[in-house]
């Protein structure tokens, strides 16, 4: 491969200085890749703007960024899951960059039949929505399948036009559940043809009890509790989801993608934070080495959302930060000239390198 090269983040609201990077050397049970796509997403914006005061793992100069697709170029001596030349998106804490270390269970082989750029945008929602519906510490759902039998339980699942929200409604239909979703009425065609049985408007004024309705005579495993990135939003999601598990037979569990205190629980109930899956080699082999991969190959799994691609190089990484700092994002194939729009809650698109 030529040298390497990686945007840094140098300090607290600082542009990204692209610059020669040292080549990295994986350990036993991680692979290089050759990047050739990278996705951005909200926490790089914030990590850029807030840096190692909250972010305290951050030690500029460094490199950040989760998601990757690209080749295999090199694998560790206990690697057995892939090879050089392989095409795989991956999960990392330094995306940005042309030479990437990724831990092997955190990789997902792709079909040739898959762009980077979609492949890209897969990672880091996908590992939330892994870890809050199949970890046994959270709603621990029975794995996903190519042809999976009907569980018997229907799992809420709020927020479903999400990157993490989508990944969730795939992932529990895969694995037999009845899946019932909240997203704005545009979102709803798109969130029945990823799994949901049925889908709500998240902004009228009767969501609780439409959804206390639609899991009248159900069982349910818990919910999914997916909110934006806006804390005002927080307490009325976390509310309808306890008034759904309150009045329905079942587990009164919730797993909670927002950071917001959840409150007064009611006796019986719990509620857990749910951040990326990273320690837990079996499940994610499971999931990313094993379903995915199938599941890919046979169009049973829909990469979501859709790319948007702001620019080529690493150079672009910096546009894209700038694009989610404006609060839109940027359509695939996007002109400089022509208008923004969009909303900032989805995945950019970085760079295609």
């Amino acid at each position: 491969m030529a040298p390497n090269t990686a945007a840094f983040f140098t300090g607290v609201q600082a542009p990204l200085e692209v610059r020669p990077a040292d080549s990295p050397k994986p350990d036993a049970n991680e692979v290089v890749v050759k990047a050739k796509a990278v996705a951005i997403n909200p926490v790089d914006y914030a990590m850029q703007i807030m840096g190692p005061s909250v972010f305290k793992w951050l030690n500029p100069p460094c490199v950040f960024g989760e998601d990757v697709a690209g080749e295999v170029a090199e694998v560790g001596s206990a690697v057995t899951k892939v090879k050089a030349g392989d095409r795989v998106a991956g999960l990392t804490n330094t995306a940005f960059q042309h030479e990437v270390v990724i831990k092997e269970h955190l990789l997902i082989p792709i079909p040739a039949s898959l762009p980077y750029e979609n492949a890209a945008v897969m990672p880091l929602g996908l590992s939330v929505a892994v870890k809050g519906l199949f970890h046994k510490d959270f709603l621990n759902l029975r794995l996903p399948s190519l042809n999976a039998k009907p569980a018997g339980e229907t799992v809420l699942i709020w927020g479903a036009s999400t990157s993490v929200g989508s990944n969730a409604v795939q992932l529990a239909a895969a694995a037999g559940y009845e899946v019932i979703t909240t997203a704005s009425p545009a979102n709803f065609e798109l969130t029945k043809k990823l799994g949901a049985s049925q889908v709500f408007d998240y902004h009228s004024p009767t969501i609780k009890e439409d959804l206390i309705s639609a899991f009248r005579g159900k069982k349910s495993p818990g919910a999914f509790c997916n909110g934006g990135p806006a804390p005002p939003t927080h307490p009325p999601v976390i509310a309808a989801c306890k008034a759904v598990l309150q009045a329905t037979d079942g587990r009164k569990f919730l797993a909670l993608t927002m950071a917001t205190p959840p409150g007064e629980m009611p006796e019986g109930f719990i509620s857990k934070f749910v951040s990326p899956l990273e320690g837990d080699e079996e499940l994610a082999s499971a999931i990313f080495g094993e379903y995915l991969p199938q599941a890919l190959t046979a169009g049973k799994y829909m990469p979501t959302p859709k790319a948007k691609v702001v620019g080529h190089g690493l150079e672009s990484i910096q546009r894209a930060m700038d694009t989610l700092k404006q609060g839109v994002s940027v359509e695939r194939g996007h002109r400089p000239d022509a208008p923004l729009r969009g909303s900032p809650h989805r995945f950019l698109l970085g760079a295609v390198l």
